[in-house]
């Protein structure tokens, strides 16, 4: 799969409803995984939306989460850019540059879906996301 870059949108509690409205929108597939797929056993998060992604028929994608539980939503600061694809190499070099200077959130590193996946804002205070599809163990 090619290197994809996409909005990656948090929201507070609503993505479920917010993710419907844009396939409204703009058409295409909806899938929506729960907290609670991934393990999350407190009933107060694990209806809660870990990542839900539309791919419009014409291409384009949008990408969205509740926040982490015990995290604050802020609407301006709740959008970040997604970097994904299956070429570590050429998502490495990226990470490697975005973090040079940036602040690391959450290290690129094997994560429960079998990705290697990491969070940071570049030294221009841009959040980022990069996620490695299917990363050797």
């Amino acid at each position: 799969m090619p290197s994809r870059l996409n909005p990656y949108i948090n929201f507070d509690g609503n993505t479920r409803e917010a993710m419907e409205f844009y396939r409204d929108v703009f058409g295409g597939e909806l899938t929506i995984a729960t907290f609670g797929e991934y393990g999350d056993a407190d009933p107060a998060t694990a209806d809660g939306t870990m990542h839900a992604q539309l791919e419009a028929e014409n291409g384009m994608t949008i990408m969205a989460s509740d926040g982490p539980p015990g995290t604050e939503v802020k609407i301006g600061g709740n959008i970040s850019i997604s970097l994904s694809g299956d070429d570590s190499g050429e998502l490495r070099g990226y990470w490697d540059k975005l973090s040079d200077g940036g602040n690391v959130m959450m290290p690129l590193e094997k994560q429960m879906w079998g990705d290697e996946f990491g969070m940071c804002a570049d030294r221009f205070g841009i959040s980022w996301l990069v996620n490695i599809a299917n990363a050797p163990a």
